[in-house]
């Protein structure tokens, strides 16, 4: 009966969702108005919004006007209830096997709202983020805090230190403009002192750049082109100066990490018309920095499991580019099928892994 039910609520979540992805980045309610046909707006009655199968019956038209129903809207619904499915085939009836359907209902949202606007929007995903850290802070589920905390610091450093460098290479090492108060400058300062004077003083350091920037007006930062330079040069020293590379690697993962969620962070409460400003140049990007906050809310669920869901995403987003020869893709939705992966065969896949090397 348990999977049953995980699937029937996966399907009614599913449709939900459906309204999620449709509304949210329209900045409309989710709640009001009930759900209309999108073409002639006729109010949809509850035999319109079984989940599936309204749309087999009506073989995928709107009953009031004919026009076609995209299938989008079935496919969100069953990929919902596939996973919930697959949710309860691993864990029983219980506070967590909740706290898992609202992870997984998160990252379809997430997923389909980026495929339509190349967008994730900071509500959902620091609310993933949120809730993975206080889901370890209360249950130590899916993993102890320390080690959620961790997680979502490294990910989102990881992450956030390669859009830095794509984005150097991709202006041909021409320097960016700096945010203020707050940017990737503050980013990648804060891995090359994480990675110097250990990832509490990087930190530090950064957030005082951040702080300076916000009383002058003016960016307090050092340029891209020494601190990403100097940043791999760090590593490489490292042993030779008597620091342990992982140790350094983590303190560079771990203040960048803290600066792109908490920069992030204070962007997403930033009133729009701040933030966007009419006529400015935008400088080439290799990745959003809302792929850095996703992956950093994975970390929090997923530990250092979170990496294995980069390398899927990137390994499944780079063959679907090539197969539809398409320059730009958008990655959320990879990297949430590799959060998908990791989280329920992440320890499987590194067990295969280190046996087939030997180990």
């Amino acid at each position: 009966m348990w999977p049953l039910f995980a699937l029937v609520l996966g399907l009614l979540v599913g449709s939900f969702l459906n309204v999620v992805v449709h509304r949210l980045p329209r900045g409309e309610s989710i709640v009001f108005p009930p759900s209309r046909c999108p073409h002639c707006g006729h109010r949809l009655g509850p035999m319109d919004l079984v989940p599936v199968l309204s749309y087999l019956v009506l073989r995928g038209r709107c009953r009031y006007c004919g026009k076609p129903i995209s299938p989008r809207y079935p496919l969100v619904e069953a990929l919902t209830g596939g996973l919930f499915l697959l949710a309860s085939l691993f864990y029983p009836p219980s506070l967590e096997a909740l706290l898992v359907f609202a992870f997984l209902g998160l990252l379809v949202a997430l997923a389909f709202i980026d495929l339509d606007t190349y967008e994730l929007p900071d509500g959902l995903t620091y609310g993933l983020l949120f809730l993975g850290l206080l889901s370890a802070y209360l249950l130590s589920f899916p993993r102890p805090f320390a080690e959620a905390l961790d997680g979502a610091l490294i990910a989102a450093g990881v992450l956030g230190l390669v859009a830095g460098y794509g984005g150097l290479f991709l202006r041909r090492f021409r320097e960016a403009r700096a945010e203020v108060p707050v940017g990737p400058h503050q980013v990648h300062m804060a891995a090359l002192f994480g990675a110097l004077l250990g990832p509490g003083v990087g930190m530090a350091l950064a957030f005082l750049t951040w702080a300076l920037s916000a009383r002058t007006g003016r960016p307090v930062v050092l340029p891209d082109r020494i601190t990403l330079p100097l940043l791999p040069l760090a590593w490489i020293l490292a042993p030779y100066l008597g620091a342990d590379l992982l140790s350094t690697l983590k303190g560079s993962f771990l203040a960048a990490g803290g600066l792109a969620l908490a920069g992030g962070l204070y962007w997403a409460f930033k009133p729009v018309n701040e933030v966007n400003k009419e006529g400015e140049e935008t400088d080439p990007v290799a990745m959003g920095y809302g792929d850095v906050k996703l992956l950093g809310a994975l970390g929090a669920w997923l530990g250092l499991y979170s990496l294995l869901a980069l390398f899927l995403g990137v390994f499944v987003g780079a063959l679907v580019g090539l197969a539809f020869r398409q320059r730009k893709i958008p990655f959320g939705p990879y990297l949430a099928l590799g959060g998908v992966v990791a989280f329920f065969f992440g320890e499987t896949l590194w067990r295969a892994y280190m046996a087939w090397l030997g180990l």
